[in-house]
């Protein structure tokens, strides 16, 4: 089974509880997500399957989007509604007061993860070493919102939601964190979805309840759909036997209309297969392996 499915996760399953419902499924050993989703999150989660996990990478890279909600005057130690309560203060805050404070973290901004979150320090996962009490010195990292707007607020209880486009590596835990620091009041996340990824949206997703063993095969997308964002490059019978055999390939040989250095292309045999992805080597002139279906 080699292609990506689109699933529109429930809250309250892990992402690799996904996948290893998936497995149990399909009965394919090899599947993978392309970007976490916590527990109590929902929304759009691809899968790749079999030999298109090697494109993992372009799809893990891709920009994301989200709805959130938000509630002013609680701090937690995970940042989001599930955790233990550590603060809670009055909070009085205006509309434009939250409009603007929300709207000031537009751009790149260095954001400090949470301390309940899968990355790594030596190998180790940083949630774990929350769960051990252990104190660790986690380093802010350059993050982009690159867009990001006020839906709602009722400030009788102090719960606003918004809608955000953000790059790789963004916590929209640690967004809501920042934004409720920014108005000395503390804030926490109450819920969130994804609701596009890597030009996927929520509307082409299947829920996971619909999925059986029976029918999962029919919800498979060609693999070459996941990286749909890079250009084409049709070769002869001669040239994907021998990309396929892990052959770099001369540029003066290939019909590429002003390549680019660096460029990434999804490369097809005559018969219009899905064979890999290819990369332009402007030195070599040659087009490099990325991957091999």
């Amino acid at each position: 089974m080699t292609g990506l499915l689109l699933i529109n996760k429930p809250a309250g399953i892990s992402s690799f509880g996904v996948v290893a419902k998936v497995k149990r499924l399909s009965g394919e050993k090899k599947i993978g997500h392309t970007g976490t989703l916590d527990p109590m999150a929902s929304g759009v989660l691809p899968l790749l399957c079999g030999k298109a996990t090697s494109l993992s990478s372009y799809l893990l890279s891709a920009d994301k989007t989200y709805f959130a909600t938000a509630k002013l005057g609680t701090v937690t130690d995970t940042l989001d509604i599930t955790g233990e309560v550590v603060k809670k203060v009055e909070a009085h805050i205006k509309p434009d007061e939250l409009e603007s404070a929300v709207l000031s973290f537009c751009g790149d901004y260095m954001q400090t993860p949470p301390i309940f979150s899968a990355l790594k320090i030596d190998g180790v996962r940083l949630y774990k070493l929350a769960r051990e009490g252990k104190e660790v010195e986690i380093k802010p990292r350059k993050v982009t919102i690159k867009s990001i707007k006020l839906v709602d607020y009722k400030e009788d209880i102090g719960e606003f939601s918004f809608l955000t486009t953000v790059s790789k590596g963004t916590y929209i835990r640690s967004l809501i964190r920042d934004i409720g620091e920014k108005l000395s009041a503390g804030a926490v996340m109450t819920g969130l979805k994804r609701t596009a990824t890597a030009g996927f949206t929520i509307k082409q997703c299947v829920d996971l309840d619909s999925f059986t063993a029976e029918n999962i095969n029919e919800y498979i997308i060609p693999a070459d759909k996941a990286v749909e964002h890079l250009r084409k490059l049709f070769v002869t019978e001669k040239q994907a036997v021998r990309f396929k055999n892990g052959g770099q390939l001369s540029l003066d040989r290939l019909k590429i209309d002003n390549p680019q250095s660096s460029e990434v292309l999804r490369v097809f045999n005559p018969e219009g297969d899905f064979i890999g992805l290819g990369g332009i080597d402007s030195q070599k002139e040659m087009l490099v392996i990325k991957c091999v279906m």
